[in-house]
This record gives structure tokens, sequence and C-alpha cells, in this order.
């Protein structure tokens, strides 16, 4: 009886895991005042449906983001306001790419994927600082996985269904 329960507990803690599966950067850390080239990894679709879009969040502090193309993916760019003006090597921004959107593609359920783009990391953001990528998934039959959970203090990443996948910025090597 102990080990048909023991058995049953150990499937169901792997359920879970394969359930809590979510979108990741490849890369969790960046200098400050260097580029970062964000690799989303895209590793299921939602609930089992294709996914057809990535719409992607740039948070502050990341500056002339810029997507790399995908064959069979239309990409569109939005710019926005920052909410600061930041240096960007020696001139001043106070705009710049706010969302970048994937679509048109097919991304079946069982098949995995890479979406990337770059940005600078503003010289201004300090060292130690961690900053959260959110990401919408969007599938076919309308459904939506939105990875936008950021902790709150004194939580991590672990304590949330879909949370936002996350880099911390490093300080500059030093040549």
């Amino acid at each position: 009886m102990y080990k048909a329960m023991t058995i049953a507990l150990a499937a169901a803690v792997c359920a879970a895991g394969a359930a809590s599966a979510h979108i990741t950067l490849e890369q969790n850390q960046a200098p400050s005042g260097k580029a970062y080239k964000a690799i989303l990894r895209v590793g299921h679709g939602c609930d089992g449906k294709a996914t057809i879009k990535i719409r992607v969040k740039i948070p502050e502090g990341l500056l002339s983001a810029k997507p790399m193309p995908k064959p069979g993916w239309s990409v569109e760019k939005v710019e926005a306001a920052y909410e600061k003006g930041y240096d960007l090597y020696g001139k001043p921004v106070k705009e710049g790419v706010g969302e970048i959107t994937w679509s048109g593609g097919n991304l079946a359920d069982d098949e995995y994927d890479e979406f990337v783009f770059r940005a600078t990391v503003a010289k201004e953001i300090a060292p130690g600082t961690r900053i959260y990528v959110p990401i919408v998934q969007e599938c076919t039959d309308g459904a939506v996985e939105r990875w936008i959970e950021v902790p709150a203090a004194g939580k991590s990443s672990d304590d949330y269904e879909t949370p936002a996948p996350y880099f911390d910025v490093i300080e500059q090597p030093r040549s």
C-alpha cells in the first residue's frame, strides 16, 4: 500500500512539473551597458493547442530592441516612450521599441522553438537588478498563456504558475 502511494505521489509530482513548464530566457545574465541577445525558448503550446503568436513587452531599461526575423512568421514592432531618458552610446534616448510580436506561424504543442531579439541593457541599470520580460503566448482556438507574473517581495518565480522570464544584470566585464 505504502509503495503504491509513493509511486502515485511521484507520478503526480512529475505531471505537475511537466504542466508548469514555461517560456524561459536562454541567457540568465546580461552586463549593464552592453547588448543582450534574448533567446525566448517556447517549449509547448497552450493546453495542447498550437502557438500562433508571441507578444513580448520590452521592459524599461532595455534599449534599441530589434527582433530577429523568423521564417514563416511576421514581426511587428510597437514604439513606446520610456519612463525616463537614457544615454545610449553617448546619445540621449527617450523612446524605442516597447513591444515585439511574432505572428502568422504555427508551432505545434509537441514542438519547440526559439524567438530572438537583441537590446542594450541601459548603463543606468544597476548590477544586481532582475529584469522581467512579460510574454503573452496566443494559441489556436483562442487559447492564451500569459507569462507575466512578477514575484512580490519575499517570493520567487517558482511560487507562480505563469511567471515572466527574467535575467539578472551584472557588472560589465573588465578588459
